[in-house]
């Protein structure tokens, strides 16, 4: 009940500020309510909406492309790239079971899983295209949680006949 609570003062964007959770359990509702609203603009290609949860200094490592560093450098890329194209853009879905919280003593926590990219053409039918693993790194600094670092691994098609069940 207290997690349910909690959800519900939660901000509805990263920059408000609030308490650390004091329990493991708060700090994992917590995490993954941030999560799912940064995947929430991720899947619309908010730009803007995602930079509310990136620390300016960012380091994104993809096994495919490499470090990208700082905020304003991932976002111009997501802006150009991976939603620069009108016909088409990604849709990211956590596989259900895989995704794990973990606190980080004095800086934050770790959230770690595997997830799935849907291929999302314009006025067709989305597709399954991917599967791969993620580790992110939450700080919480001065009453803001914010992703310092991030992981994408692993990346591979998706096995055949795949249902996120």
């Amino acid at each position: 009940m207290l997690a349910f609570v909690a959800l519900s003062i939660l901000p509805i964007a990263a920059q408000s500020t609030y308490p650390m959770p004091e329990t493991e359990e708060e700090l994992h509702q917590v995490i993954l309510h941030l999560d799912s609203l940064f995947w929430q603009a991720y899947n619309t290609c908010d730009a803007d909406k995602m930079g509310e949860f990136l620390t300016d200094d960012i380091e994104f490592y993809h096994d495919k492309g490499g470090l990208t560093e700082t905020k304003e450098v991932l976002l111009e890329g997501l802006r150009t790239g991976l939603c620069g194209n009108p016909d088409m853009h990604l849709r990211r879905e956590a596989v259900k079971g895989t995704v794990e919280v973990f606190p980080m003593s004095q800086y934050g926590a770790i959230i770690s899983g595997k997830h799935l990219f849907y291929v999302v053409p314009t006025g067709k039918e989305e597709f399954l295209d991917g599967l791969a693993r993620f580790t992110h790194l939450w700080q919480y600094k001065e009453g803001y949680w914010k992703m310092a670092r991030v992981l994408s691994y692993d990346h591979g098609p998706a096995p055949a006949g795949f249902e996120n069940k």
